[in-house]
């Protein structure tokens, strides 16, 4: 297995890329030269000719990595939507080899890399290659981001499942709050039903975090399971 995790989601918006940024950074506090990887990003701003992808400059930055933006993101499509999509939408042929080539290069160079998937587990790049076959291909434990809010114990329980039925090893399950919490009873409820019934622990519940600089993403880490989680793995 390589050394690293893979970071899916629910969903899309439920704040995949603050927990591989806070990820990232509890590694390097470990000791680990940590790199990280979005492999395909939709919703790209374009700057003159260049495409900016937003989550992967963040997770450069977080990592500190001198490596070139496409390195950290071999594919940037400007169409927000999916990857399938908007590639074909942009007349780009998404190849699989190419992101494990780009993954195998940095696993090369760092001690762990972290990677942020896109969407949930049966997000299309290709028509016969889903998310779920990139986190195969690329051997790395899965992380699952859920959210706190009404709906969520049906979808994590769901990916959580898939993801086990289809062999993939799962260190645990973050309930993130990507938005300002509402004070609701299913946020109350949700995350310790998830703990119930979920075969994998809850390993983090995340607050919504305004400052993602690297000052708070450390002070997050230190309260929360992720020291445990990757010494078991790394």
């Amino acid at each position: 297995m390589s050394r690293g995790f893979f970071i899916t989601g629910t969903d899309t918006g439920v704040g995949k890329t603050v927990i591989a940024g806070l990820i990232i950074r509890a590694l390097s506090i470990l000791g680990f030269k940590t790199a990280g990887m979005k492999p395909v990003e939709t919703g790209c701003i374009r700057q003159k000719d260049v495409l900016i992808p937003s989550d992967g400059t963040f997770l450069k930055n977080v990592s500190h990595m001198d490596e070139g933006i496409n390195h950290i993101v071999p594919y940037c499509l400007e169409a927000p939507l999916a990857p399938m999509t908007a590639s074909e939408m942009e007349g780009i042929d998404i190849s699989p080899e190419k992101i494990k080539g780009a993954f195998d290069e940095l696993k090369r160079r760092y001690d762990a890399v972290v990677v942020e998937g896109i969407g949930g587990l049966l997000v299309p790049l290709k028509k016969d290659y889903f998310v779920l076959d990139m986190i195969k291909d690329m051997g790395l434990p899965l992380i699952v981001v859920t959210r706190p809010s009404l709906g969520t114990i049906n979808h994590t329980l769901l990916t959580v499942r898939y993801a086990k039925m289809e062999g993939i090893e799962i260190a645990g399950i973050i309930i993130n709050y990507s938005s300002p919490s509402q004070g609701t009873q299913a946020e109350e409820t949700s995350p310790h039903v998830i703990s119930v019934l979920s075969p994998v622990p809850v390993i983090g519940i995340i607050p919504h975090l305004s400052d993602l600089g690297k000052e708070t993403l450390e002070k997050i880490a230190t309260k929360s399971l992720l020291f445990d989680i990757i010494r078991k793995y790394l």
